[in-house]
């Protein structure tokens, strides 16, 4: 199997609590695997910050050159699996090359990729790489893929709408709940640690509790803990950054009392599995999340987190948590049940494993 996708291995979330957790598993299994990434370290080391405009595009050639090697070694394996893009930019012509020389193309796609170039400025701010996105790339992969992988219902529904073979598969994100356990003992003495993690591209989501977190801190005391990859900074409000690295991600991730997860009312979310909202409830952290897409599906308010929609909602449900060590604890034990029962390693490895012997299945 040749494993196609845009980031190097173990760094960005959407692979590493996709697809990633499995590829030992599917090695256990006789496959022979391997990966190629369109970026290097060198270049996601710089791809969310300003400027650096010709590393970038040192980057950006380094991994079209990746892209054209692949090309002439596609035919020679059973299974492409291809993860959101084979290229990022231009027209569908090597999305078509891939598709004509795949033996059996396995398209995993995330977010609602179709809306790319209608997203609004502020989700997408560089208007040439807006420009240079093509929608139909991920359109045409969708219809023409022997089996595609989606992150929500939504999402699986429209692309079995789209789908030629009606071949598709909603696998949720998931997580090693072996590995994320819980710690926090509900009855923090200090000030309650509220936190968010994620990175460059999500800071946005972020924004939007600005102000929610600055009422919040003249109502009660807490902390603001960001597990991210930027700096921030939140004038009138407890705030710690820290940078996340994969060694210190379960014991950072530990330390929090609350989680957050804020997402836009609109179409581009309908797309999003709820990973964050899934690594919260594996640690046994009550969640706040607003209530579009699929976190309704992940967490009834008020048994195993809060469903929210405007800034009033937030700040109550907030305050109420910090407030309520016995109602976090309610909530925390059962999200915690939940995320073992429903997005484990064991529970979402099955969904992996029938669509994989599928498709060889049909190859042989």
């Amino acid at each position: 199997m040749l494993v196609v996708c845009p980031f190097p291995q173990g760094v960005a979330a959407g692979q590493r609590l996709k697809y990633e957790q499995y590829l030992d598993q599917w090695r256990d299994d006789g496959w022979v695997i391997h990966l190629s990434s369109y970026m290097d370290m060198d270049m996601w080391n710089i791809v969310h910050t300003r400027g650096h405009s010709l590393q970038k595009l040192n980057g950006v050639l380094r991994g079209h050159f990746r892209r054209l090697y692949d090309l002439f070694r596609i035919h020679k394996y059973d299974v492409v699996y291809l993860f959101m893009w084979f290229t990022p930019f231009g027209t569908t012509i090597t999305e078509r090359l891939v598709r004509g020389l795949a033996r059996q193309l396995i398209y995993d796609v995330e977010d609602n990729v179709l809306l790319d170039q209608a997203l609004p400025k502020g989700m997408n701010p560089n208007s040439i790489v807006r420009w240079l996105k093509n929608p139909g790339k991920s359109r045409f992969l969708i219809r023409t893929a022997d089996h595609v992988i989606t992150s929500s219902p939504f999402l699986n529904t429209v692309c079995t709408g789209i789908n030629t073979k009606k071949s598709c598969t909603y696998i949720s994100s998931s997580v090693d709940t072996n590995r994320f356990l819980p710690a926090t003992s509900y009855t923090n003495l200090n000030k309650v640690v509220i936190g968010w993690t994620g990175t460059f591209s999500s800071k946005l989501y972020l924004d939007m509790l600005s102000d929610v977190f600055r009422k919040l801190a003249q109502r009660v005391p807490f902390k603001l803990v960001l597990i991210t990859n930027f700096d921030y900074e939140l004038p009138g409000v407890d705030l710690q950054v820290i940078r996340w690295t994969s060694e210190r991600e379960v014991a950072d991730l530990q330390i929090l009392d609350i989680g957050v997860y804020p997402l836009p009312i609109n179409d581009w979310v309908l797309g999003k599995s709820g990973l964050k909202a899934i690594q919260y409830m594996a640690f046994g952290l009550p969640c706040v999340a607003t209530d579009v897409g699929t976190t309704p599906l992940l967490i009834t308010d008020g048994v195993n987190g809060r469903l929210v929609r405007t800034d009033d909602e937030w700040l109550d449900a907030l305050e109420e948590l910090v407030l309520d060590p016995e109602l976090r604890r309610r909530l925390g034990t059962q999200a915690r049940c939940d995320a073992v029962a429903n997005y484990s390693l064991s529970a979402t490895a099955i969904k992996y494993n029938h669509v994989l012997n599928d498709t060889l299945e049909i190859s042989r």
